[in-house]
């Protein structure tokens, strides 16, 4: 089974500094057909304002991913990492016990555009912990880049939680296949551009959710970037 989820059915908020659209219920946004699917619980798609960003605030029992699509993201945290964030790298935080952070634009010129990314741990209370990541785009260029696992392998970031999220670029004609294993589901949120997934035709902002399928084929004419998560 795939149901599509558009992006115009995305709760949208534009506080002026700050442009946001929720694939799934978060702050304001409350929609209880869509509150995560299994252990994804949040996909946010921010777009910050120079010089603008969100002070010192507190997580716990998270798992937190940030990819930057564009612009520099300056983090700091409890924990005492300080660090800017760009383009071709994946954060990843286990809030866990509690952990206290920030994230501001770094550019006083230019928007940032991110992703923030939650997945609910496979158990509370772990040791908040840090770790941030480049991957090279030819690693994803017409091909799924491993990004997120359970284990780390192939340089990925480790979250706490039996899950994996692969990150794709196609060109133009190219497609990929991705196989599940037995009792697991999918889910594709597209971050640019246009692909194809099975009969569905997805821009940028769409999500589709994946049930029930051994595997999903993902192509595109135009050329298109995705996120691809495998879930138990």
């Amino acid at each position: 089974m795939l149901v599509p989820r558009p992006t115009a059915a995305r709760g949208h908020f534009d506080h002026g500094w700050l442009e946001t659209h929720h694939s799934f219920s978060f702050a304001d946004y409350f929609d209880p057909d869509h509150m995560g699917f299994r252990s994804l619980r949040v996909i946010n798609e921010d777009t910050i304002a120079p010089g603008r960003g969100f002070g010192m605030h507190g997580h716990r029992n998270m798992e937190i991913v940030t990819i930057v699509l564009s612009g520099s993201l300056r983090h700091e945290d409890s924990m005492g990492n300080g660090a800017a964030i760009l383009p071709g790298e994946v954060q990843r935080m286990t809030a866990g016990s509690g952990v206290r952070h920030s994230e501001f634009n770094a550019s006083e010129t230019d928007p940032l555009h991110l992703l923030q990314i939650w997945i609910e741990p496979d158990r509370a209370e772990l040791p908040p912990s840090y770790e941030q990541t480049h991957f090279e785009e030819e690693g994803r260029t017409d091909r799924l880049q491993l990004v997120a696992s359970p284990d780390g392998r192939e340089g990925s970031v480790t979250i706490h939680q039996d899950a994996t999220l692969h990150r794709g670029r196609l060109t133009a004609g190219a497609e990929v296949t991705h196989r599940f294993s037995e009792g697991r589901g999918g889910w594709l949120q597209v971050i640019a551009g246009e692909v194809i997934a099975g009969p569905h035709p997805l821009v940028a902002g769409d999500g589709l959710a994946i049930e029930g399928e051994p595997e999903i084929t993902i192509r595109s004419d135009g050329g298109g970037e995705l996120l691809l998560f495998d879930l138990a």
